[in-house]
């Protein structure tokens, strides 16, 4: 394997380009509409984030991947034909073919197209330089390891040829057992990039559907991946810059999961169309989890966005789970059987922020949760909490702070939390003496104005609205489907979870 890791190189283009536009503030006149429900508030927009979040980012190791990586000159590429038994190439330097294994030697481009039934496409080069693999309608099927593996290179770019329609498919029941076994359809022991334009489905059979046991980037293209465990797993880090990507997975849909230090095993999405379909978390980091724009959508997970640190900056984010919504911990909480953050009530010093782009949570248990700090410092983030009293629609072991943005965030009124007292933003929260029931509007409203509208999609016993809108100290009525049910004043509202107090910001709910 090669040893570039042994350098790090700080703060990617990527990463360093967050950072600077996350770090400013901004507060316009606006209404704010949530998507996709009838949610809305009337006021300000905010963004913003705190210090922290930024030096979070800024501490990963870069990403070894260049934008111009999908480029290729084909008038001077290795072309190989793959056939049954039968597989050919146009030039033998850089590519043996051993029956139905094909190994690729040397930095290059090779331009693969055909169908292999049963065999294996193996990169190893040992000299420095990327080599590109263009698959232009090829289909690698490998019944009884993995279809695709590199077992070393400087780095192996797989480009998806324009118009092109690909497949990568292991078998089953092979051993993985070895620390360096491949376990993947696709593996790589080596940094991997994807691009192009063209299409590529993956099918994992036995474990991952596609693995780089150093970093990941997916730059574009049209990604299908179905695997038994993992959907996607980059262990040092998976940053998607772009693409339409799709997993089906009965473990993590993504995965970074290397715990050597906290300068790598984090995720990071800037931009394209990521939908996913989990068994256990939808995206998982060791590390930190960032979002800063695209479209993400968790649409069935257990718990949806997990890392030691998450950060959503931008983009619209739909996530739903059977427990938590989204988890900053420093310890893994599926794994272990805990969930809700599985790790006492003390501060861990994790951080959950918020600080732009649109969110919408439906989560059986805790809709937000942090095991240490929740930041929220702008954008517009709606909850749809649990119905159950042992979780909150918030819950934090270091304290709620909003300085900016639109939150509404409903659930069961057993563990409500509500923000501290040190937020600059207003915010009101409510304690129903009925529940309200999935259909049913809440209305803020002052003055006559409505401030702010959250409609239930299940039944809901307290809800937290905060907004640049709402004055601390000023009093606001609450109406459901417009009758008057009580008036609540701004800064005010009791933590009902555990260790909580008068005034918000202790811990809530579970670890």
């Amino acid at each position: 394997m090669k040893t570039d890791h042994t350098i790090i190189r700080r703060v990617s283009a990527a990463i360093a380009a967050i950072v600077a536009g996350v770090a400013l503030t901004a507060c316009t006149a606006a209404t704010t509409t949530t998507t996709g429900t009838t949610n809305t508030i009337t006021g300000s927009t905010a963004a913003a984030t705190s210090a922290s979040a930024a030096e979070l980012l800024a501490d990963n190791v870069e990403s070894h991947a260049d934008s111009n990586d999908a480029d290729y000159d084909a008038s001077g590429a290795t072309t190989i034909t793959l056939a049954e038994g039968a597989s050919k190439t146009n030039s033998s330097d850089g590519v043996t073919i051993d029956g139905d294994t094909i190994t690729i030697t040397a930095p290059g481009t090779y331009i693969l197209s055909g169908t292999l039934s049963n065999g294996q496409v193996v990169v190893n080069s040992t000299d420095d330089g990327k080599v590109k693999l263009v698959l232009d309608d090829a289909s690698i099927t490998n019944t009884s390891g993995s279809a695709l593996v590199v077992t070393e290179s400087d780095e192996t770019v797989l480009i998806l040829a324009a118009g092109s329609s690909n497949s990568i498919t292991d078998g089953t029941g092979y051993d993985t057992s070895a620390d360096d076994a491949p376990n993947a359809a696709l593996y790589s022991a080596d940094d991997l990039t994807i691009g192009g334009t063209g299409s590529l489905t993956v099918t994992g059979n036995t474990n991952d559907g596609i693995t780089s046991k150093d970093g990941l980037v997916i730059l574009s293209g049209t990604v299908t991946v179905t695997a038994v465990d993992d959907g996607i797993r980059g262990k040092d880090y998976l940053i998607v810059e772009g693409g339409t990507i799709t997993v089906t997975a009965q473990g993590d849909g993504l995965k970074s999961d290397n715990e050597d230090d906290d300068t790598v095993g984090y995720i990071l999405v800037n931009d394209g169309t990521v939908e996913i379909s989990a068994g256990d978390d939808g995206m998982d980091a060791d590390g930190d989890l960032a979002i800063s724009g695209g479209t993400v959508t968790i649409a069935q997970s257990e718990e949806g966005l997990e890392g030691s640190n998450v950060l959503i900056i931008g983009g619209e984010i739909s996530v739903t789970a059977n427990d938590d919504g989204l988890n900053a911990t420093q310890g893994s909480t599926t794994d272990t059987g805990q969930g809700g953050g599985g790790g006492g009530m003390g501060d861990d010093g994790s951080l959950l922020s918020i600080s732009g782009g649109s969110l919408t949570v439906d989560a059986g248990g805790d809709g937000l949760d942090s095991n240490g700090a929740l930041e929220v410092s702008g954008g517009t983030t709606v909850v749809y909490g649990p119905t159950n009293n042992g979780n909150g629609a918030l819950d934090s072991n270091g304290g709620i702070t909003v300085t900016g943005g639109t939150l509404l965030a409903g659930g069961s009124a057993g563990m409500a939390e509500t923000p501290g007292t040190d937020s600059s933003e207003g915010w009101v929260a409510v304690t129903f003496d009925s529940q309200v029931s999935a259909g049913q509007t809440v209305t803020i409203v002052k003055d006559g104005e409505t401030i702010a509208t959250y409609t239930a999609t299940k039944q809901i016993g307290s809800l937290v609205v905060a907004d640049p809108s709402i004055t601390t100290g000023e009093s606001y009525e609450v109406q459901v489907d417009g009758s008057t049910v009580s008036t609540v004043t701004a800064g005010e509202g009791a933590s009902s979870g555990m260790g909580g107090g008068p005034g918000g910001g202790g811990p809530g709910g579970r670890g």
